[in-house]
């Protein structure tokens, strides 16, 4: 940081002190703080509320920079050592110390041990860490994370391990773009999901699933789950719609993502025959976001993922601050440094990632072209937060597109009564991706997963057949959808 930085207040990365305290106990707490975080600098001679330079006097200056280092020295755990110097300012010699990030994570002070001594930065303050916050530091020293904890207390039959790779590859599948794509979908093992990290073998040869199974197949409700809730207003003080996602991520995250298209403002273009959704904000963006808030969450913590839609802004929150090396300004770069690596390695073979680090640049692009606020990144340290800035009045995007004031689910209750509306083409788009992963899926489990009622799902359903997109092939009840070659412009 230059002088000005420096000087410009109390923030997450200073902290001021008009001199060096008796008890050292009184700065150590932010040192600890700093090393556990990303850094920070103390500096002592400045008044912090009025900010007012008061100065070391010239005769102590050594003697108190002795001290200084001598204190953080010896009284934490690792070692923490600090780059203390002189720094003048308005005439006026303060002491700056400086205290680098890290790498052996968690720091302590030694006479509070690692139960009381443990601190963090949140909001310019220093505040004690709760235990699981310290587990998730020695997740994070040790190389490991947290989603690759084998849990020895649970068994794991043949028949799940084939289920779960049987529906990643449906996943994957569904998400691909193109036949090449899909032919190249290769099917996952056994074998892999333990090269991955889902499952785990054991000194004694037996399989475990670990923590990234439990939550990639949504077996914990209370860890595993997304909170989505739209609210009046730009508080949380009256609720509009709440709902809560449980059960397998990829699900969670469409559900999710779902939710958010029924209740953003939405409109639409033409592209040859067909009508195309465009929604206030990017869509391809909020998925990303969603997705990467799942696979960034600290499950170690007692909350959930939450999307919360305002009148004036979508705001996705996700248990967990950055992770060590990340900033907010590099994560804008497209630097990214992922906190559940089994988790990712399943999110990007199910198509769910389509690159590392481009997700945050093209975001803050696409709010740019739709003529929208930059995003707003906060780092709370417990957790990461993003607003998305909705237009106050109607979003015209280009000469020839324009968002109304409708949201998603007026439109959806309008397909359902049979009007013409401008969602009919992406539910088509849904329901022919639900097929192609699971062909025997019924048309009330359709219902289900893409949130329209029965009676509208039968009727896309009667006219995809009626044009020869699909077709019924067998008995009744046991039989499968087929999808055929006349799919152009749906999948």
């Amino acid at each position: 940081m230059n002088i000005i930085e420096l000087l410009s207040g109390e923030s997450k990365n200073v902290e001021y002190k008009v001199k060096r305290p008796e008890k050292s106990i009184n700065y150590l707490k932010s040192v600890v703080a700093f090393s556990n975080s990303t850094g920070g600098y103390i500096i002592f001679g400045i008044e912090d509320k009025t900010r007012e330079v008061i100065g070391i006097p010239e005769d102590t200056i050594f003697q108190e920079m002795d001290a200084i280092t001598n204190a953080i020295s010896d009284s934490c755990e690792p070692v923490i050592i600090p780059d203390v110097y002189p720094q003048t300012v308005d005439g006026k010699t303060v002491i700056v110390a400086a205290i680098s990030a890290g790498k052996q994570r968690p720091y302590y002070i030694k006479s509070n041990g690692l139960t009381d001594g443990v601190y963090i930065r949140v909001s310019g303050t220093s505040r004690k860490a709760d235990q699981t916050i310290v587990r998730e530091m020695y997740y994070e020293s040790e190389g490991r994370s947290y989603d690759e904890v084998v849990r020895t207390d649970l068994n794991i039959s043949d028949e799940e391990i084939k289920k779960l790779c049987a529906d990643m590859k449906k996943v994957a599948i569904a998400n691909c773009k193109n036949d090449v794509q899909r032919q190249s979908v290769k099917t996952v093992t056994k074998n892999v999901l333990l090269n991955w990290g889902i499952l785990a073998e054991t000194k004694n040869g037996n399989i475990h699933p670990t923590n990234a199974y439990v939550f990639l197949v949504g077996r914990d409700a209370f860890l595993s789950k997304i909170q989505c809730g739209m609210f009046k207003g730009n508080t949380r003080a009256i609720f509009v719609d709440k709902r809560d996602y449980e059960g397998p991520l990829w699900r969670q995250v469409e559900e999710a993502f779902q939710f958010v298209l029924r209740n953003i403002r939405l409109g639409a273009k033409i592209e040859g025959l067909y009508r195309k959704d465009i929604y206030e904000l990017p869509a391809d963006s909020i998925r990303e976001l969603i997705i990467n808030a799942v696979m960034n969450c600290s499950y170690l913590k007692s909350s959930h993922v939450q999307i919360a839609i305002y009148d004036d802004r979508l705001e996705i929150t996700s248990p967990g601050g950055l992770m060590p090396g990340v900033t907010i300004e590099r994560m804008k770069e497209g630097y990214s440094q992922i906190r559940n690596r089994a988790l990712a390695h399943a999110f990007s073979y199910m198509n769910l990632i389509e690159g590392w680090g481009t997700g945050i640049p093209r975001l803050i692009h696409e709010m740019k072209e739709y003529g929208l606020k930059e995003p707003e990144f906060i780092d709370m340290e417990i957790a990461m937060r993003i607003n998305l800035y909705r237009a106050s009045t109607d979003v015209k995007i280009s000469n020839n597109e324009e968002i109304s004031n409708h949201t998603g689910e007026e439109i959806r209750i309008n397909e359902e009564t049979n009007k013409e509306t401008n969602k009919e083409i992406t539910n088509r788009e849904k329901i022919l991706c639900e097929i192609y992963g699971s062909p025997d899926i019924t048309q009330k489990q359709l219902a289900e997963k893409i949130g329209l009622s029965y009676a509208g799902v039968r009727y896309i359903m009667n006219q995809l057949q009626n044009e020869g997109i699909i077709e019924r092939v067998g008995p009744t009840k046991k039989g499968q959808w087929v999808i055929k070659e006349k799919t152009d412009g749906y999948l």
